[in-house]
């Protein structure tokens, strides 16, 4: 809610939307409350079977107090956040937020003192009911001894009788242990053994509305760095350096495609686009960090893959993304139900391997486990310098460095990044090796020959180089950009200590 209304201009709708849902929530949390101490003073009056009901009665009082305290002091505070915001005194807010937090650990607190409590009653009972299993199993011994084998088989009945009900529970802890959730224990009576069974089956349903939950945020933040974060000390989350390959998506032609369709089919196109792109860098163990517009940035790098593996991954993910555009192309109009608009989208895709800042970065409000640095930085001008030389994949020096022979590439230029000062090697990823078509593999021939002219200064052939790399596979991106370049040169030659390399344009 906060974050909704402190954006410029404010997300009314989505401010709404989550006050309705603290509205709901807090409902639950009531009912929630009051149908723990309903089935507490259900078990005090029970008398048939023994309890502490003095102390079944202190642990009522206590969620009782504990719920009607946070909701008090929640129904006190929550109209003062609101003012606040209303009024944009978001120091006064964020006062109030630590506040509420402060809340939330004593009310947890109190919570699980209650549940300490809870358990030492079960406790109890179990040792109630150890201790009368020992008493039947030394009367089953008389009366075998008295009665022979008619009292030793009536000793068996009632013994198993007693130990079946443990036995199926302490599987069913197992099962628990295992993370096999699925199950619940058989309530037989309502001895202590049955009362143990209930608040057996309560804490697994508990752990399945956790487990729901987990997965539901699960889709929030990718599970890698969720189920990463969850397993390390806070003090592994804080920034450090290390060396990760970063890969820029974009959808060519998404605003010609978004100026004539409805916001609804345009977030219909969204989702279908941001799907079906997302899974092969899932697929290759890469990290999405975030959506940006109609963008994806992802990563790959310790610990979540190898480091000599990930510039093979990301290379292998982005020839993947190309591979499902055409597909997802086709697909579109149909989806949002207009079969004859023609949606001319592909994907323009910069991939780039440096040292990079990751760990956990943020306000005091939010953070996010995410990557800082010049990598992430030349990643994205490379994935808008396809616009420039009409290329789908270009990937920097580093990430072909580490390729290996399982890619197709071509040098395209050197170049000069907005934010750099030394030029790089820029290269395209053609596809994967014994893809490519002879006239494929002919370009790339002509198009390396006429680099080398280029740069010699050799203009006339690189230009006949170029026009024959042209015929070979006509609207070639980078032979066009690169005889329009060397018509701009010879117009206007460049200085005598001119070493080839090309300041990209903004």
């Amino acid at each position: 809610m906060v974050i909704a209304r402190m954006q410029v201009p404010p997300d009314e709708q989505a401010y709404a939307e989550r006050l309705s849902t603290y509205e709901r929530l807090g409902a639950e949390v009531d009912r929630e409350a009051d149908t723990a101490r309903q089935l507490i003073l259900n078990i005090i009056a029970d008398t048939s079977t023994p309890s502490d009901n003095a102390g079944l009665a202190r642990l009522e009082y206590r969620i009782d107090n504990a719920a009607h305290e946070v909701r008090n002091r929640m129904n006190r505070d929550m109209p003062a956040l609101l003012g606040h915001l209303e009024r944009h005194e978001f120091d006064q807010v964020r006062i109030l937020l630590r506040q509420m937090d402060e809340l939330r650990d004593e009310f947890s607190a109190k919570i699980d003192t209650v549940r300490s409590d809870m358990l030492k009653q079960v406790d109890a009972g179990a040792a109630n009911v150890m201790a009368d299993q020992r008493s039947a199993i030394m009367i089953s011994a008389i009366v075998t001894a008295l009665a022979a084998a008619t009292g030793f088989v009536f000793a068996l009945i009632v013994s198993g009788g007693i130990t079946r009900p443990v036995q199926q529970l302490l599987q069913r802890a197992r099962d628990v242990e295992a993370g096999r959730l699925d199950q619940s224990v058989a309530v037989v009576g309502r001895d202590e053994i049955g009362q143990l069974s209930q608040a057996f089956n309560s804490m697994v349903e508990q752990l399945r509305q956790s487990a729901r939950i987990r997965d539901t945020f699960g889709r929030y933040i990718d599970p890698q760095v969720a189920k990463g974060l969850l397993s390390q000390s806070s003090g592994t989350t804080e920034g450090q350096r290390q060396t990760m390959t970063v890969m820029f998506c974009d959808m060519k032609g998404f605003t010609a495609m978004s100026e004539g369709m409805t916001p609804r089919g345009l977030v219909k196109v969204m989702n279908r686009y941001f799907t079906t792109m997302s899974e092969p860098i899932r697929e290759r163990h890469g990290i999405i960090d975030k959506y940006i517009g109609d963008a994806i940035m992802a990563w790959w790098g310790p610990p979540f893959v190898q480091a000599v593996e990930e510039a093979t991954l990301a290379c292998h993910a982005a020839v993947d993304m190309l591979g499902r555009a055409a597909p997802l192309r086709e697909a579109l109009p149909e989806l949002i139900g207009v079969k004859s608009l023609k949606i001319d989208i592909d994907v323009r895709i910069g991939i780039a391997t440096g040292d990079v800042l990751v760990g956990s970065i943020g306000s005091e409000l939010m953070m996010s486990y995410t990557v800082m640095g010049d990598a992430v930085n030349l990643a994205s001008r490379l994935e808008h310098a396809n616009n420039h030389y009409g290329t789908r994949i270009l990937a920097s020096d580093a990430v072909v460095a580490s390729l290996g022979a399982e890619f197709d590439v071509r040098e395209v230029d050197r170049l000069v990044a907005a934010g750099q000062s030394t030029a790089i090697t820029v290269y395209e990823i053609m596809g994967r090796t014994g893809d490519l078509t002879l006239n494929q593999l002919r370009l790339r021939e002509l198009y390396g020959e006429a680099l080398a002219a280029y740069r010699a200064r050799r203009w006339d052939d690189a230009k006949r180089l170029l026009d024959e790399s042209l015929q070979t596979i006509p609207g070639d991106g980078p032979s066009s950009t690169l005889l329009r370049r060397i018509g701009e040169l010879q117009l206007s030659p460049p200085a005598e200590d001119w070493d080839g390399a090309w300041t990209l344009p903004k």
